[in-house]
Protein backbone atom coordinates (compact mmCIF):
# COMPACT_ATOMS: atom_id res chain seq x y z
CA UNK A 1 0.00 0.00 0.00
CA UNK A 2 1.26 3.19 -0.68
CA UNK A 3 0.13 7.13 -0.82
CA UNK A 4 -3.20 7.89 1.07
CA UNK A 5 -3.46 3.72 1.48
CA UNK A 6 -1.00 3.70 3.70
CA UNK A 7 -2.26 6.89 5.66
CA UNK A 8 -5.64 5.48 5.94
CA UNK A 9 -4.19 2.04 7.29
CA UNK A 10 -1.93 3.65 9.84
CA UNK A 11 -4.89 5.73 11.22
CA UNK A 12 -7.34 2.17 11.54
CA UNK A 13 -3.56 0.55 13.05
CA UNK A 14 -3.74 3.40 15.96
CA UNK A 15 -7.73 2.80 15.94
CA UNK A 16 -7.53 -1.38 16.42
CA UNK A 17 -4.76 -0.41 19.73
CA UNK A 18 -7.88 1.73 21.10
CA UNK A 19 -10.58 -0.76 20.30
CA UNK A 20 -8.91 -3.91 21.22
CA UNK A 21 -8.11 -3.16 25.30
CA UNK A 22 -7.52 -6.79 26.40
CA UNK A 23 -6.49 -10.48 24.52
CA UNK A 24 -10.62 -12.10 24.32
CA UNK A 25 -11.57 -8.54 22.63
CA UNK A 26 -8.64 -8.28 19.94
CA UNK A 27 -9.17 -12.19 19.47
CA UNK A 28 -12.60 -11.46 18.59
CA UNK A 29 -12.14 -8.80 16.42
CA UNK A 30 -9.32 -10.39 14.41
CA UNK A 31 -11.66 -13.48 13.71
CA UNK A 32 -14.55 -10.99 13.08
CA UNK A 33 -12.26 -8.86 10.65
CA UNK A 34 -11.25 -11.94 8.30
CA UNK A 35 -14.84 -13.04 8.23
CA UNK A 36 -15.40 -9.44 6.42
CA UNK A 37 -12.46 -9.86 4.02
CA UNK A 38 -14.10 -13.20 3.27
CA UNK A 39 -17.31 -11.24 2.09
CA UNK A 40 -15.15 -9.02 0.20
CA UNK A 41 -13.50 -11.16 -1.83
CA UNK A 42 -16.77 -12.88 -2.77
CA UNK A 43 -18.60 -9.83 -3.09
CA UNK A 44 -16.70 -8.03 -5.63
CA UNK A 45 -19.35 -5.41 -6.13
CA UNK A 46 -19.95 -4.82 -2.42
CA UNK A 47 -15.72 -3.86 -2.27
CA UNK A 48 -15.05 -1.80 -5.33
CA UNK A 49 -18.44 0.35 -3.97
CA UNK A 50 -17.22 0.82 -0.27
CA UNK A 51 -13.67 1.77 -1.30
CA UNK A 52 -14.88 4.35 -4.17
CA UNK A 53 -13.39 7.58 -3.36
CA UNK A 54 -16.37 9.62 -5.29
CA UNK A 55 -19.13 8.37 -2.87
CA UNK A 56 -19.70 9.99 0.44
CA UNK A 57 -17.69 8.55 3.54
CA UNK A 58 -20.96 8.93 5.24
CA UNK A 59 -22.95 6.73 2.86
CA UNK A 60 -20.45 4.00 2.51
CA UNK A 61 -20.14 3.89 6.53
CA UNK A 62 -24.09 3.45 6.42
CA UNK A 63 -23.88 0.56 4.42
CA UNK A 64 -21.32 -0.70 6.54
CA UNK A 65 -23.41 -0.76 9.69
CA UNK A 66 -26.39 -2.16 7.66
CA UNK A 67 -24.52 -4.79 7.04
CA UNK A 68 -22.88 -5.67 10.27
CA UNK A 69 -24.84 -4.60 13.16
CA UNK A 70 -25.91 -7.46 14.92
CA UNK A 71 -23.31 -10.23 13.13
CA UNK A 72 -20.35 -8.62 14.62
CA UNK A 73 -19.18 -6.99 17.57
CA UNK A 74 -19.18 -3.27 17.83
CA UNK A 75 -15.84 -2.21 17.63
CA UNK A 76 -15.26 -4.44 14.55
CA UNK A 77 -18.49 -2.75 12.95
CA UNK A 78 -16.59 0.48 14.03
CA UNK A 79 -13.36 -0.42 12.61
CA UNK A 80 -15.16 -1.54 9.17
CA UNK A 81 -17.25 1.85 9.24
CA UNK A 82 -13.93 3.67 9.16
CA UNK A 83 -12.38 1.94 6.86
CA UNK A 84 -14.93 2.15 4.39
CA UNK A 85 -15.05 6.40 5.34
CA UNK A 86 -11.19 6.42 4.70
CA UNK A 87 -9.55 7.17 1.33
CA UNK A 88 -8.12 3.87 -0.37
CA UNK A 89 -5.87 3.85 -3.69
CA UNK A 90 -7.39 0.39 -4.69
CA UNK A 91 -10.46 -1.60 -3.87
CA UNK A 92 -8.05 -4.12 -3.50
CA UNK A 93 -6.10 -2.03 -1.33
CA UNK A 94 -9.41 -2.03 1.08
CA UNK A 95 -9.39 -5.40 1.28
CA UNK A 96 -5.97 -5.82 2.49
CA UNK A 97 -5.85 -3.41 4.94
CA UNK A 98 -8.93 -4.73 6.55
CA UNK A 99 -6.94 -8.26 6.31
CA UNK A 100 -3.93 -7.12 7.63
CA UNK A 101 -5.96 -5.01 10.57
CA UNK A 102 -7.61 -9.17 11.11
CA UNK A 103 -3.75 -10.53 11.55
CA UNK A 104 -2.70 -7.19 13.83
CA UNK A 105 -5.86 -7.68 16.41
CA UNK A 106 -4.82 -11.87 16.87
CA UNK A 107 -0.79 -10.37 17.51
CA UNK A 108 -2.23 -8.07 19.84
CA UNK A 109 -3.69 -10.74 21.42
CA UNK A 110 -1.15 -12.68 21.39
CA UNK A 111 1.38 -9.37 23.08
CA UNK A 112 -1.84 -8.87 25.82
CA UNK A 113 -0.76 -13.16 26.37
CA UNK A 114 2.66 -12.53 26.55
CA UNK A 115 3.45 -15.15 23.66
CA UNK A 116 4.00 -13.14 20.61
CA UNK A 117 7.74 -14.28 20.27
CA UNK A 118 5.93 -17.73 20.20
CA UNK A 119 3.36 -16.27 17.61
CA UNK A 120 6.84 -14.79 15.58
CA UNK A 121 8.54 -18.40 16.12
CA UNK A 122 5.00 -20.63 15.39
CA UNK A 123 4.81 -18.90 12.23
CA UNK A 124 8.28 -19.01 10.84
CA UNK A 125 8.46 -22.70 11.46
CA UNK A 126 5.52 -24.02 10.61
CA UNK A 127 6.05 -22.04 7.24
CA UNK A 128 9.52 -23.92 6.64
CA UNK A 129 7.48 -27.30 7.18
CA UNK A 130 4.84 -26.45 4.64
CA UNK A 131 7.61 -24.84 2.16
CA UNK A 132 9.13 -28.88 2.88
CA UNK A 133 6.36 -30.48 2.58
CA UNK A 134 4.54 -30.80 -0.74
CA UNK A 135 1.64 -33.17 -0.05
CA UNK A 136 0.90 -30.48 3.05
CA UNK A 137 0.72 -27.40 0.81
CA UNK A 138 -1.38 -29.45 -1.93
CA UNK A 139 -4.05 -29.96 0.90
CA UNK A 140 -3.92 -26.03 1.65
CA UNK A 141 -4.22 -24.85 -1.68
CA UNK A 142 -6.70 -27.44 -2.94
CA UNK A 143 -10.15 -27.20 -3.56
CA UNK A 144 -11.13 -28.55 -0.04
CA UNK A 145 -13.84 -27.00 1.89
CA UNK A 146 -12.54 -24.70 4.38
CA UNK A 147 -14.02 -26.54 7.30
CA UNK A 148 -11.96 -29.63 5.67
CA UNK A 149 -8.54 -27.54 5.91
CA UNK A 150 -9.15 -25.79 9.55
CA UNK A 151 -9.59 -29.33 10.79
CA UNK A 152 -6.37 -30.31 9.66
CA UNK A 153 -4.43 -27.68 11.00
CA UNK A 154 -5.98 -27.96 14.20
CA UNK A 155 -4.53 -32.18 13.99
CA UNK A 156 -1.49 -31.02 13.44
CA UNK A 157 -1.04 -27.86 15.41
CA UNK A 158 -3.04 -28.40 18.73
CA UNK A 159 -1.29 -28.17 21.59
CA UNK A 160 1.53 -27.84 19.93
CA UNK A 161 1.47 -23.91 19.07
CA UNK A 162 0.42 -21.21 20.98
CA UNK A 163 -4.01 -19.96 20.95
CA UNK A 164 -3.22 -16.88 18.73
CA UNK A 165 -1.24 -18.80 16.20
CA UNK A 166 -3.46 -21.56 15.87
CA UNK A 167 -6.31 -18.78 15.13
CA UNK A 168 -4.01 -16.78 13.17
CA UNK A 169 -2.44 -19.75 11.08
CA UNK A 170 -6.01 -21.41 10.75
CA UNK A 171 -7.62 -18.44 9.92
CA UNK A 172 -5.01 -17.12 7.05
CA UNK A 173 -4.60 -20.58 4.92
CA UNK A 174 -8.27 -21.31 5.08
CA UNK A 175 -8.64 -18.05 2.76
CA UNK A 176 -4.99 -16.96 0.84
CA UNK A 177 -6.34 -14.85 -1.19
CA UNK A 178 -4.49 -16.78 -4.35
CA UNK A 179 -0.81 -16.72 -2.60
CA UNK A 180 0.95 -19.69 -1.24
CA UNK A 181 0.98 -20.42 1.81
CA UNK A 182 4.34 -19.59 2.69
CA UNK A 183 3.49 -16.00 1.21
CA UNK A 184 0.60 -15.83 3.82
CA UNK A 185 2.27 -16.90 6.55
CA UNK A 186 5.65 -14.49 6.04
CA UNK A 187 2.97 -11.31 5.70
CA UNK A 188 2.07 -12.51 9.33
CA UNK A 189 5.46 -12.75 10.58
CA UNK A 190 6.62 -9.41 9.31
CA UNK A 191 3.25 -8.18 10.98
CA UNK A 192 4.10 -9.82 14.08
CA UNK A 193 7.82 -8.34 14.00
CA UNK A 194 6.18 -5.16 12.99
CA UNK A 195 4.29 -5.13 16.35
CA UNK A 196 7.67 -5.66 18.43
CA UNK A 197 9.12 -2.60 16.25
CA UNK A 198 11.86 -5.66 14.93
CA UNK A 199 12.95 -6.71 11.50
CA UNK A 200 13.04 -10.56 10.73
CA UNK A 201 16.67 -11.67 10.17
CA UNK A 202 16.38 -14.99 8.36
CA UNK A 203 20.20 -16.76 9.10
CA UNK A 204 21.16 -19.87 7.45
CA UNK A 205 23.80 -22.09 8.46
CA UNK A 206 25.40 -25.28 7.45
CA UNK A 207 25.08 -26.47 11.43
CA UNK A 208 23.45 -24.74 14.25
CA UNK A 209 24.47 -21.76 16.09
CA UNK A 210 25.17 -22.12 19.90
CA UNK A 211 23.68 -19.40 22.72
CA UNK A 212 26.40 -17.54 22.86
CA UNK A 213 27.07 -17.28 18.24
CA UNK A 214 23.63 -16.07 18.29
CA UNK A 215 23.58 -13.63 20.58
CA UNK A 216 27.05 -12.16 19.22
CA UNK A 217 25.22 -11.98 15.33
CA UNK A 218 22.01 -10.41 17.21
CA UNK A 219 23.98 -7.53 19.09
CA UNK A 220 25.88 -7.15 15.71
CA UNK A 221 22.43 -6.74 13.80
CA UNK A 222 20.76 -5.00 16.00
CA UNK A 223 23.69 -2.65 16.34
CA UNK A 224 24.00 -2.13 12.46
CA UNK A 225 20.60 -1.47 11.99
CA UNK A 226 19.95 0.60 15.02
CA UNK A 227 16.68 -1.47 16.00
CA UNK A 228 15.45 -4.39 17.45
CA UNK A 229 15.87 -7.76 15.47
CA UNK A 230 14.17 -11.04 15.77
CA UNK A 231 16.25 -13.98 14.64
CA UNK A 232 14.62 -17.40 13.05
CA UNK A 233 17.60 -19.41 12.43
CA UNK A 234 17.20 -21.70 9.20
CA UNK A 235 19.55 -25.03 8.96
CA UNK A 236 20.53 -24.93 5.24
CA UNK A 237 22.76 -27.48 3.53
CA UNK A 238 23.86 -25.78 1.03
CA UNK A 239 25.78 -23.30 3.57
CA UNK A 240 29.01 -25.03 3.30
CA UNK A 241 30.16 -22.37 6.01
CA UNK A 242 29.25 -19.10 7.64
CA UNK A 243 26.05 -17.70 7.06
CA UNK A 244 24.02 -15.93 5.66
CA UNK A 245 21.40 -13.03 6.55
CA UNK A 246 18.20 -11.82 4.76
CA UNK A 247 16.74 -9.08 6.06
CA UNK A 248 13.55 -7.80 3.97
CA UNK A 249 15.07 -7.44 0.62
CA UNK A 250 19.00 -7.30 1.82
CA UNK A 251 21.04 -9.93 1.41
CA UNK A 252 23.67 -10.22 3.79
CA UNK A 253 25.59 -12.99 2.16
CA UNK A 254 29.26 -14.30 3.95
CA UNK A 255 28.79 -18.38 2.87
CA UNK A 256 31.56 -20.56 1.68
CA UNK A 257 29.04 -21.42 -0.74
CA UNK A 258 28.58 -17.48 -2.39
CA UNK A 259 32.27 -17.19 -2.19
CA UNK A 260 33.37 -20.43 -4.26
CA UNK A 261 30.75 -19.10 -6.77
CA UNK A 262 32.48 -15.39 -7.15
CA UNK A 263 35.25 -17.53 -7.67
CA UNK A 264 33.52 -19.47 -10.49
CA UNK A 265 32.51 -16.18 -12.31
CA UNK A 266 35.87 -14.94 -11.92
CA UNK A 267 37.22 -18.11 -13.72
CA UNK A 268 34.62 -17.88 -16.51
CA UNK A 269 34.98 -14.13 -16.98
Amino acid sequence: MRGASRASYAELRDRLVALAPDPVTAQQIGDELFAVVRLLDAEHGLRRALADATKPSAEKSAVVRRLLTGKVSRASEDLVADAAAARWATSGDFADALEQLAMEALTLAAQYAGTLDDLEDDLFRFGRVVSGQPGLRGALIGPAPTAAKSNLLANLLSQKVSGPSLSLITQALTHPRGRSPQAVLDLAAGIAAHRREQLVAVVRVATELSAAQRQRLLAALTEAYGQGIHLNVVHDPTVVGGVSVQIGDELIDGTAASRLAAVRRRLAG
